[in-house]
């Protein structure tokens, strides 16, 4: 593998989203993953056999792609034995058990300092490692509801909210471990040394939904004004054939949605004339969006694209997920890349975001059965032949 992490050796001990796609990313810019999973049932959840071929299923590689796979019992001895002994040269160290569980396992920070004082080791959470709901189990939508971004999920047109309906927390939790992880390690180079990471989900996600969905909740003072927030200005609407949307972010852009379907006076209506006037009275946000809502469905989908376009006001057709991987900048991107796994067969995944010029990566992706590298992995810690052997007898690698 090359990239810019190449030399970092992670241990990952993280299951489903929050932990094991931010090892993938990290994975994805050069670094060696080697994932800790259990000898017993699927191993990560989600190797759940849905959308799957040959033993492998699409959450798992979406998730765990490039990393290589031990499979121990770290209930016994020998197995966390391992673990440590993975640790002696690693540069970081990942979990997302729930708060207590992995010091019963004897895989603390103070545990794994122990062997390597220069480890970076990041613990992620759902609510935080103590507090009120610290013990509680986690999956993303209960993170989702806590931080409001549910309550908040709402069309004004539609007014019910709903579930993001897909792994908003875990994902944005995923990002700042990557991002975490790759500072800790710049300070590590810097000569901090290693040190302790604790990420909750919860206030990942909030840090994530904050910037934009909470501004009516950042000036606390009782003289501040008021506002508009940008989710009641995003515009999903239908036209005569399909559905686009289009957002004005400026006095300008909406004048050109005006112009775009023929009514260039509503945009010097002093109602709507400005953003001043429209949040000075929200009531003007409904009653233009109305307006101009009966004026796109008299219009077809390339119609109302070409003139807000024409316009430079930003909007787009609304894709099915078949459209969207066949769209003309999505394949001059080559966002999307396929490659061949021996058994899934043809994988089809989003190529690394990042572009480096100097320290590029490869796209030499791979997908690994549980266990599959047991072998590979105690070999090149010391142990030998025998060794492994016995350990595949006793059950503590399988």
């Amino acid at each position: 593998m090359s990239g810019p992490l190449q030399g970092y050796k992670i241990i990952d001990l993280t299951q489903v989203v929050s932990g094991p796609l931010a090892t993938m990313l990290l994975a994805d810019q050069g670094a060696e993953v080697i994932k800790i999973e259990p000898t017993t049932g699927l191993g990560d959840l989600t190797r759940l056999p849905s959308f799957d071929k040959g033993g492998l299923g699409a959450f798992y590689l979406n998730n765990n792609r490039r990393k290589k796979s031990l499979s121990i019992d770290l209930s016994e001895n020998d197995g966390k034995q391992i673990v440590l002994d993975l640790c002696l040269d690693a540069d970081v160290f990942i979990q997302n058990f729930r708060p207590g569980a992995i010091e019963r396992l004897g895989l603390s920070y103070e545990d794994v300092k122990e062997v390597n004082p220069e480890i970076v080791y990041v613990s992620i959470s759902g609510f935080g490692p103590s507090g009120p709901y610290s013990d509680r189990p986690v999956l993303d939508p209960v993170i989702q509801s806590v931080c409001g971004v549910i309550s908040r999920q709402l069309n004004p047109q539609v007014p019910f909210p709903d579930l993001i309906r897909n792994l908003y927390a875990d994902k944005s939790t995923a990002l700042t471990v990557a991002q975490a992880t790759t500072a800790a390690l710049l300070a590590k180079e810097r000569g901090e040394g290693g040190q302790l990471v604790e990420i909750p989900m919860v206030d990942a996600c909030m840090y994530f939904f904050w910037p934009d969905a909470m501004m009516d909740l950042t000036l606390t003072d009782d003289d501040a004004n008021g506002g508009v927030l940008l989710s009641t200005v995003y515009n999903l609407t239908e036209c005569s054939d399909g559905k686009i949307v289009y957002f004005a972010a400026s006095d300008a852009q909406r004048s050109g949605v005006c112009q775009a379907v023929g009514h260039p006076e509503w945009a010097e209506d002093e109602r709507f004339s400005s953003m001043q006037a429209l949040a000075a009275n929200p009531q003007n946000f409904i009653l233009l969006g109305e307006m101009l809502a009966e004026a796109f469905i008299g219009m077809t989908c390339d119609e109302v694209i070409s003139a807000l376009v024409e316009a430079d006001v930003p909007a787009a057709p609304v894709l099915t997920g078949e459209e969207a991987i066949t769209d003309p900048q999505i394949i001059h991107n080559e966002t999307l890349v396929e490659w061949q796994h021996p058994d899934a067969g043809t994988v089809r995944q989003p190529r690394p975001a990042a572009r480096f010029s100097a320290t590029p990566t490869d796209l030499d992706f791979s997908g690994a059965h549980r266990g599959q590298h047991n072998v590979e992995v105690l070999s090149s810690l010391g142990y030998t032949k025998e060794q492994i052997e016995n350990l595949q007898k006793t059950e503590i690698i399988g």
